[in-house]
């Protein structure tokens, strides 16, 4: 690879920068650029009906200004944005942007676009770069700041004749690859010709065109702009970065930091080449550091379904905050983080968000959490705990977890990820529905307390169906769970000792049912299994889950 072919762009040295001490304390002013940047990208460009649908959603996601389009550049734009305005589409707090470059004809025929609008932006451009004026337009510096100044003073003449409010934006395209000093000289002329004053400011629109270093360079550029403004006061500074080194959110947040007042982007970075700024990421990243966005995102698949429809492309699935998978764990101790991070949360009820390896609440995204964790041969037994905790409302005891993880490794070795209702089928299987040698029928339980002549105090008759055959067996203890154990012990059965014992309810009411779990160890020998019992009543519960536990013994030792 000839990297010798490339050299890098020497834009400006600021030895006094302040921006790396600053925080994001505040949301900037938004406007999306989906209709005109992220449409002129797409494949098959949005249908009029199409736009309106978007344009409804960002209007209601919270956007104030919204770049319509293009409307001096085809029919369709134009044609869209008279739609717009003759049906009142626009909510008296939206304004609408719309796009031209700073040539005569174009601008005349933008103003007949606009009719009827009690306020707009005109967003005027010209290239500025070395590049550009070197192989695009084979001028000089001072030719290129007078088209700029031309297209400005065109705009101020068509604006005096205009019914309603124009408010100017200027951008000098490929910002990046200008000199500085010359990206401002042509920037104050624009402002000179406009007559902006603090009243009245221009948007000065300073663009990542081209992405073409690192972050931290935008930023020294941004901050160099607002610190040589002649009067700072008369501009609100935009930003407009792209993704060509795959920066672009991260170069937003630097020039954000650096001084700029407004952001355009696009919803989920949908642009040429590489994309726009993402403003669903940068939204949610200010959420996440408890800022509000200024933006609705809490039912974030609604707007992924919306923007997938309009533009016939796809939310890729590890897409911040809005891909399908950014909120699985298919690592073990991930998932077991992620298991202990929420029990943690709920209980000490903070109303703080700390969760391990989710940055987000999904619930605040209005996602579910049953899709947090994906079992795969990578998971261990903190995501299936998780899985059946969260999704079914069994509390695994962890000696079971370890036990029972295995079994769904397995299976995934086998055939990749496994669903919920995998996990779920094969907990039934291995642990609940096991009837065989062993299968509970009936018991009764008799309190032997009252006489004072008897070691035990509960003396239990249980009928079950032994290979089969159904038998009543009879054992005494100090409580249930004891009873039925010497049941077992004392009529020529595997001899166990109790290991451990649990319960919970699996659903609230008066029909609720009990999930009990019950670790054996076979006496004399290494060999231990929990069982599971399911049953209204939670005595039957407990002894079913002996009987289960006895069953996966008795497998065990058939081996």
């Amino acid at each position: 690879m000839n990297y010798k072919k490339y050299k890098r762009f020497e834009t400006v040295t600021l030895k006094d920068r302040t921006w790396p001490d600053k925080v994001l304390d505040k949301a900037p002013i938004w406007c999306s650029v989906d209709l005109r940047d992220g449409n002129q990208a797409l494949i098959t460009p949005m249908k009029i009906e199409e736009k309106v649908e978007m344009f409804q959603l960002l209007v209601d996601l919270g956007f104030k200004e919204i770049e319509v389009g293009f409307p001096s550049s085809s029919q369709i734009e134009y044609d869209f944005l008279r739609i717009l305005i003759d049906e009142h589409l626009i909510p008296d707090d939206v304004t609408v942007q719309v796009l031209t470059q700073a040539r005569e004809h174009l601008i005349r025929r933008t103003f007949e676009s606009l009719k009827g609008l009690n306020k707009a932006i005109v967003h005027v451009y010209n290239s500025t770069s070395v590049l550009q004026r070197d192989v695009v337009f084979n001028k000089d510096k001072d030719e290129i700041k007078q088209i700029a100044v031309d297209g400005v003073k065109l705009v101020k003449e068509l604006s005096a004749e205009f019914d309603g409010k124009v408010i100017l934006e200027y951008s000098p395209e490929s910002f990046t690859g200008t000199e500085m000093d010359y990206a401002l000289d042509v920037c104050e002329a624009v402002l000179d010709e406009w007559g902006a004053t603090k009243e009245e400011p221009v948007i000065i629109n300073l663009p990542s065109t081209v992405e073409m270093d690192t972050p931290n360079v935008y930023a020294d550029q941004i901050e160099w702009m607002c610190k040589n403004f002649k009067d700072r006061d008369r501009v609100i500074v935009s930003l407009h970065p792209h993704n060509d080194r795959g920066c672009g959110v991260a170069t937003c947040e630097l020039g954000m930091l650096a001084g700029a007042d407004r952001v355009e982007g696009t919803l989920f970075g949908n642009g040429e080449r590489t994309g726009n700024v993402d403003v669903v990421t940068l939204a949610l990243n200010l959420y996440t550091h408890g800022v509000d966005p200024k933006l609705e995102l809490s039912h974030i698949n609604d707007v992924k379904h919306i923007y997938e429809k309009c533009t016939k492309m796809e939310v890729p699935p590890r897409h911040p905050y809005a891909g399908q998978l950014v909120f699985t764990a298919f690592s073990g101790s991930h998932q077991d983080a992620i298991n202990k991070g929420m029990h943690a949360f709920k209980t000490r009820n903070t109303g703080i968000w700390e969760v391990p390896y989710l940055p987000i609440d999904p619930a605040d995204l209005n996602r579910q959490y049953e899709p947090i964790v994906r079992i795969n041969s990578q998971s261990g037994k903190g995501g299936v705990a998780f899985v059946m905790e969260t999704v079914f409302g069994y509390h695994l005891p962890k000696a079971l977890q370890a036990n029972f993880a295995k079994c769904i490794q397995n299976i995934s070795e086998s055939e990749g990820e496994v669903s919920p209702e995998r996990i779920f089928d094969t907990f039934n299987k291995e642990y609940i529905d096991n009837e065989e040698p062993f299968k509970f029928i009936k018991q009764r339980l008799i309190d032997l307390s009252d006489d004072g002549t008897n070691e035990y105090d509960r003396k239990v008759e249980l009928t079950i169906e032994d290979h089969g055959e159904i038998k009543t067996i009879v054992g005494y203890g100090n409580g249930p769970i004891d009873a039925v154990k010497n049941a077992f012990n004392t009529n020529d059965f595997v001899y166990t000792h109790l290991l451990d014992y649990s319960e919970h309810a699996l659903t609230s009411g008066s029909s609720s049912k009990a999930a009990a779990y019950v670790q054996l160890r076979v006496k004399g020998s290494p060999i231990q299994e929990y069982g599971v019992g399911i049953h209204a009543n939670i005595t039957n519960a407990t002894i079913k889950a002996i009987i289960s536990a006895m069953n996966r013994i008795h497998k065990r030792l058939k081996k």
